[in-house]
């Protein structure tokens, strides 16, 4: 029988599971995925956490001390999430290890709110980085013009990043950009440079949403004949755009120099649209060298009907640049779209954190020695 979580790996794609908590955790469910479904990565953001904690009876022990202890929300927050991210490490260490620390990575994303302040950002990142402190640890910072300062600062610290909320190709070169600086600056710092670690989430399922709105709303049988063919389309556009920024000689000196590549990310490649296929954006961008971290109803829906196809991504460029003409000409403005989207972002991440504020702080308000 074949295994297809077992051939995408070996087509060079990491599988990294886009989920995080407690239960998963204490349940043995994060070791059996390595185990079991060749999951060799976590990553977590906001909305996940949120998830987590609204199952409060897996964080009751820790919710009652917090709440003896008399800590505020932000500090419970903090600690919570920062044990659970700890405890995947600790989870994810033996893959560390094994993989030469190019997978058995684990992501924590700094506070959503200080995605537009470049020094918030920064202080943020550190701190997380000290608290967990974790090898395998990677901080992710939002893709935003005042987080790319950011990526490069906290890089040149010896930090692991995962860049979040990309969307288009043009910022991913600027992305890449802030890597291959921040490396430089470490390497000058005096840093390892072969034990930092990064990965560039390029959004997909989010661009495939807000370009088909659009479409339907044009709804000439030319744009609706294109639904569904710009996120992959945006997709190979950024793995070119990769493959020619490490192919250079400013990298070169890096990789000289023992750094590892900036692999690109596959980010929300959960099928928004159920008309198409629920593989669709893992089968259709398995490509060498990348990463596709998935819900885990996607990393099911693979283990059970997936199929490859080989390499679905390298020379595809001259053909995606193809749709994104195809796009223009029915009237489909493409930079506004990932304005839209990366606005929209973000602010779901922002909404995301607030709510979970505001849940714990009922939780702990409850627990609290007062209320006895």
């Amino acid at each position: 029988m074949t295994n297809p979580l077992a051939d995408l790996s070996a087509a060079g794609v990491s599988i990294w599971l886009d989920d995080l908590s407690r239960q998963r955790i204490m349940s043995g469910n994060l070791a059996s995925l390595i185990d079991e479904k060749h999951v060799v990565g976590v990553t977590s953001n906001p909305s996940i956490f949120q998830a987590a904690l609204a199952d409060a009876d897996h964080y009751a022990e820790q919710l009652d001390d917090l709440a003896g202890r008399g800590a505020s929300v932000e500090d419970a927050v903090r600690e919570i999430t920062t044990d659970d991210v700890r405890h995947a490490c600790d989870i994810f260490r033996g893959v560390y290890s094994s993989t030469d620390q190019k997978d058995g990575l684990v992501s924590l994303e700094v506070d959503p709110r200080s995605a537009h302040d470049t020094e918030k950002t920064v202080v943020e990142a550190l701190d997380l980085w000290k608290t967990v402190d974790r090898p395998n640890l990677m901080i992710k910072i939002p893709a935003t013009p005042e987080g790319l300062p950011a990526i490069t600062r906290v890089l040149a610290e010896g930090v692991s990043v995962n860049v979040t909320l990309i969307f288009s190709v043009e910022r991913y070169r600027a992305v890449i950009d802030a890597f291959l600086a921040g490396m430089e600056q470490a390497r000058a710092n005096g840093h390892d440079v072969s034990t930092i670690a990064s990965v560039a989430s390029f959004f997909v399922s989010r661009v495939d949403s807000e370009v088909d709105k659009r479409l339907d709303e044009i709804g000439t049988d030319a744009a609706l004949a294109l639904r569904g063919t710009a996120a992959i389309a945006n997709a190979r556009l950024a793995y070119q755009a990769w493959q020619d920024a490490f192919g250079n000689e400013r990298w070169a000196t890096l990789k000289g120099a023992g750094a590892k590549v900036q692999r690109p990310l596959w980010a929300s490649t959960g099928v928004k649209n159920k008309a198409y296929p629920d593989t669709l954006y893992v089968t259709e961008l398995a490509a060498p060298d990348t990463v596709n971290t998935m819900p885990e109803a996607t990393l099911d829906a693979f283990a059970d009907h997936g199929e490859l196809h080989g390499d679905a991504v390298s020379g595809t460029a001259d053909a995606a640049g193809e749709v994104f003409a195809a796009l223009a000409s029915v009237g489909i403005d493409v930079s506004d779209v990932f304005r839209v989207i990366e606005d929209e972002g973000v602010e779901k991440f922002e909404k995301a954190w607030t709510e979970l504020l505001e849940t714990l702080g009922e939780q702990l308000t409850r627990r609290s020695p007062e209320q006895s």
